[in-house]
């Protein structure tokens, strides 16, 4: 499945299906550089090690042919049978439904191209220019992907789903106009997202924030972290650790509520030899076994953390998340970052150490009208898990016992 280099089918755009067919100047006209996720060196870096994935681009010109926006998306298979976390028994009746009207088969998975970044939480999809009207240029790109898709024999017969994923409250104003293009909308699990105090300049500075329980609770995971030998995961490494890291990634995500794509971990040599220092990379060894890994993306101004792999078995005994989230503070407070962005999943015990949750909207919608409406009621009853928002603060004006 190859696009054409510069497929000019739609009006102003272009489609490349390599990063690297990108002419530089287009990036210098956007911009948009400084933000890793739209930056050739980390695209690069995806496309390069997660073949099994179609990663394809859409760049929007003006009438003076200067580009004004940047999309990036890729095709996957989705298998509802992938779904989680008490969703079973309605993905059984959508299976049921769809396959009684014949527009559902047991053989066949659901191929889906994600407007997005599938590895990543958060808007990490979509750029667009800062002195474009924004609404305008959104449009432009959703009319832009359904007619690429409907201009390539091979997308129109395969793709099923069209996504466009993860926004923010304050988007929705603009994203909000999928719904007339035979969009729904469902809320996910919210980004876990801790402000940094400007004040901190230490790790110990962030532990005299606390209240007196959580601080108890942070030092006895740093107690019994202590064992661990914590060290950064050069290029010289990956390789050889790759094995024991995959291993340890899997074991987390299998235990996600759905994957949209498996990443390949062999990307991480790649991003640190694209990104340098800008890519975090550290290793939790016990006793010369490896027994976790963190990963993260030092994007601007802020820390975000990407994926993990931990022992589960030794996890309670070592705290070995808790010490990794405490590793992605104390990081950021030592670069002076703003923010720490943890992601989805777990997000009472990141609450517990100071972020707070940002709501996600994705959209979705099947190219065949039936086929969608059936769509939208499975959409509308995914709810975000609940889970209580923890208070760690002193200024956070709520009771020691809270």
């Amino acid at each position: 499945m190859n696009f054409l280099s510069c497929n000019k089918n739609v009006s102003n755009a272009c489609c490349y299906s390599s990063v690297n067919d990108i002419p530089d100047v287009i990036f210098k006209q956007l911009t948009c550089l400084s933000n890793l996720y739209f930056n050739p060196e980390y695209l690069e870096a995806l496309e390069k090690n997660n073949t099994q994935i179609q990663f394809a681009y859409i760049i929007l010109f003006n009438e003076a042919n200067e580009a004004i926006g940047f999309t990036t998306f890729q095709i996957v298979d989705f298998h509802l049978d992938s779904v989680q976390n008490g969703m079973e028994s309605i993905i059984e009746k959508v299976k049921c439904i769809g396959r009684r009207l014949k527009i559902l088969s047991k053989e066949k998975h659901f191929k889906i191209i994600t407007c997005g970044n599938i590895f990543v939480t958060g808007e990490h999809g979509v750029y667009i220019h800062p002195n474009q009207d924004k609404k305008k240029v959104f449009k432009q790109f959703i009319k832009a992907l359904l007619q690429f898709v409907n201009t390539d024999p091979v997308l129109k017969n395969e793709i099923d789903a069209f996504m466009i994923k993860d926004f923010n409250k304050e988007s929705l104003l603009i994203t909000n106009e999928l719904h007339n293009e035979g969009y729904y909308s469902f809320k996910v699990e919210p980004n876990m997202i801790m402000k940094l105090n400007e004040n901190w300049t230490t790790f110990e500075d962030y532990l005299a924030a606390m209240k007196t329980k959580f601080r108890v609770k942070a030092k006895r995971a740093l107690t019994q972290s202590a064992e661990l030998i914590v060290k950064d995961i050069d290029t010289s490494m990956v390789e050889g650790l790759l094995p024991e890291m995959t291993h340890l990634y899997k074991k987390v995500s299998n235990n996600a509520g759905f994957n949209l794509g498996t990443f390949n971990l062999a990307t991480y040599k790649t991003l640190k030899e694209n990104l340098g220092d800008k890519y975090v990379l550290k290793g939790y060894w016990l006793n010369d076994s490896l027994i976790g890994f963190m990963s993260g993306i030092i994007n601007e101004n802020t820390l975000d953390a990407h994926f993990v792999g931990i022992n589960y078995d030794l996890n309670r005994q070592y705290a070995i998340y808790q010490r990794m989230l405490y590793d992605y503070i104390d990081l950021a407070i030592s670069k002076q970052l703003k923010t720490v962005n943890f992601g989805r999943t777990a997000s009472e015990i990141k609450s517990s150490i100071g972020a707070e949750p940002q709501e996600m909207t994705i959209y979705l919608r099947h190219k065949k009208s039936i086929p969608n409406k059936i769509l939208s009621l499975f959409l509308k009853r995914i709810q975000p898990t609940e889970f209580r928002q923890k208070f760690p603060f002193k200024d956070n004006n709520f009771s020691e016992n809270e």
